[in-house]
């Protein structure tokens, strides 16, 4: 093999259709991404489900989970498949001996507020399976009550993301029920507030901490607008702004006689009981009185205004080098032997590139969930800010910086390994506007068209692959055959593509995840991956 340069390129959320609707891939105009897929090798990869450690092939993939398979060659159980086991085992409860903090950390949770505190729970109030499980949330209510809580209150986020776009109301329903089921003289069980997950508390890569200060003022101190049910806040939104999808509604508080029900206050415990680590590290640092001070002067990123006293715990803990927040309910993945690290071990300098939106998947994620670098002196990180706007309005982001980026890189001989994201496809397609994700699509394409002439002027072996699918499926029948708009990923199998004008490398016919990547691009570096590793491609 060849030990050319290497340049992987990441399509965030392009996939390929199998319905054809609301195929923003399909429609857009993408030259030459059809010339490769019509001349290259290319093969499809799942992208979701087992094949990237969830817990059965009807849980989409995403971009976190597809990155962690990309950089490590191996499939570890993720997210919602680490806590189903957690929790079918008695594990995060301490009922099964476990051996590990994690069952501690929930009878801390307990013992903290068993007698007087209220026990909350924030979190993504759907079954998407991309950063949160309502089944979890109430495994853990039931769990509260026989734990000896009196009162539990729930600040919901609602998705229309992961899944339909103005599902809430499905939700809350649900929710709603196992309250009831729950409530009697000795447990008190309330909604106490809630909202959108892209105007509160979910930001992700310190891109936009307002977003968090908005999420802090709703459910810890009880400010917004007051309604008597999520309900009626729901139903309300919507009647004022018609169309408004579930992750643009605004925030909104439960009140009773004009008082908030659920302000957290000190004495309380709380569980941010998504698992997913991206957009629960901004709302934990407001939390973990460890990694941010106990008072506002300490955090710099919002006043606070009050602090409470509590006892918080994330469901995973989001970040290891950084111990975010301190106490977790479950442990994560503890992913070793990653292509950096082999990389590293032979020496190879490796460049990663995205703007701020998908940076953390091209690092933190890329490296087995590290915020470091394995190597100092060997890896190269590069974030271009991302825009503070829709990204529907903006459909092309950065995707020109990147592109301008990784050209001076390549021309700069000095890397081994390259690799990028090009978040359109993901970030566009989650707006639900088919246009400008059609454009965002073919932003990425024209980045292609720029690269390609380099990689063959410098000899570098380019690679095309994404991490799941979202802008190939953004339409959707309901139950009664009419056309809704999806916002969703997709779980539809994405590209993997080689353009090499001096090596003929030849696919080996199988059935390929995106965990098969790694070893691929360590055979064409002529290297040995180690034995975990799933089989190369070539």
């Amino acid at each position: 093999m060849s030990k050319n340069p290497i340049l992987l390129i990441v399509m965030d959320g392009i996939g390929f259709s199998e319905t054809g609707i609301g195929d923003a891939v399909t429609m857009a105009h993408t030259p030459v991404l059809d010339k490769l897929l019509a001349e290259s090798p290319n093969v499809r990869l799942k992208a979701h489900g087992e094949a990237v450690g969830l817990p059965g092939d009807d849980d989409m993939g995403n971009s976190e989970v597809g990155h962690n398979a990309l950089g490590c060659g191996q499939v570890y159980s993720q997210g919602a498949k680490l806590v189903n086991e957690a929790i079918e085992s008695g594990r995060m409860f301490g009922i099964a001996d476990s051996g590990a903090a994690a069952g501690e950390a929930w009878s801390e949770l307990i013992n903290n507020c068993k007698d007087n505190g209220i026990l909350h729970f924030i979190g993504l109030l759907s079954d998407g399976n991309v950063h949160s499980n309502i089944a979890h949330l109430f495994s853990m209510l039931r769990e509260a009550k026989k734990s000896g809580i009196k009162a539990a209150r729930v600040h919901i986020l609602l998705d229309g993301r992961d899944v339909p776009a103005t599902s809430a109301l499905d939700y809350v329903e649900k929710l709603e029920d196992v309250l009831t089921e729950l409530n009697d003289e000795t447990f008190d069980g309330k909604i106490a507030s809630g909202g959108g997950r892209m105007k509160l508390t979910m930001d992700r890569y310190q891109a936009d901490w307002a977003m968090v200060e908005r999420g802090w003022k709703t459910h810890v101190l009880g400010e917004g607008r007051n309604f008597s049910s999520a309900k009626g806040a729901i139903e309300a939104f919507r009647s004022e702004n018609p169309g408004i999808i579930d992750q643009d509604l605004p925030g909104f508080v439960i009140a009773e006689n004009s008082e908030p029900v659920g302000k957290i206050i000190d004495g309380d415990s709380v569980i941010l009981f998504n698992f997913r680590g991206d957009r629960a590290i901004e709302i934990s640092m407001a939390f973990d009185r460890s990694a941010s001070g106990g008072n506002s002067s300490e955090f710099p990123y919002f006043d606070r205004v009050r602090v409470p006293d509590v006892c918080y715990a994330g469901m995973l803990q989001y970040d290891g080098d950084l111990q975010l927040p301190a106490r977790f309910l479950v442990n994560p993945p503890e992913i070793k032997n990653t292509l950096s690290e082999l990389l590293v071990a032979n020496k190879i300098n490796q460049y990663a590139v995205s703007e701020t939106q998908k940076f953390g998947h091209v690092t933190y994620f890329w490296n087995g969930n590290r915020s470091g670098k394995t190597s100092e002196e060997l890896e190269t990180f590069k974030e271009i800010p991302s825009d503070k706007i829709s990204f529907d309005l903006r459909p092309w982001m950065k995707s020109a910086e990147i592109t301008d980026d990784l050209i001076e890189v390549i021309k700069s001989r000095k890397y081994g390994f390259i690799r990028c994201n090009f978040p359109n496809g993901d970030m566009v397609g989650h707006t639900g506007n088919l246009a400008a994700s059609i454009i965002g699509v073919e932003t990425v394409d024209l980045g292609l068209s720029r690269l390609i002439p380099i990689c063959e002027e410098y000899s570098v072996t380019l690679i095309v692959t994404a991490d799941h699918g979202n802008a190939d499926e953004m339409l959707e029948k309901n139950k009664k055959g009419e056309l809704e708009l999806r916002t969703a990923h997709s779980l539809n199998k994405v590209p993997f593509i080689i353009y090499d004008k001096e090596n003929d490398y030849k696919i080996i016919e199988g059935d390929y995840g995106l965990a098969n990547v790694a070893p691929t691009l360590a055979k064409m570096l002529g290297l040995t991956p180690p034995v975990s590793w799933e089989k190369s491609m070539i």
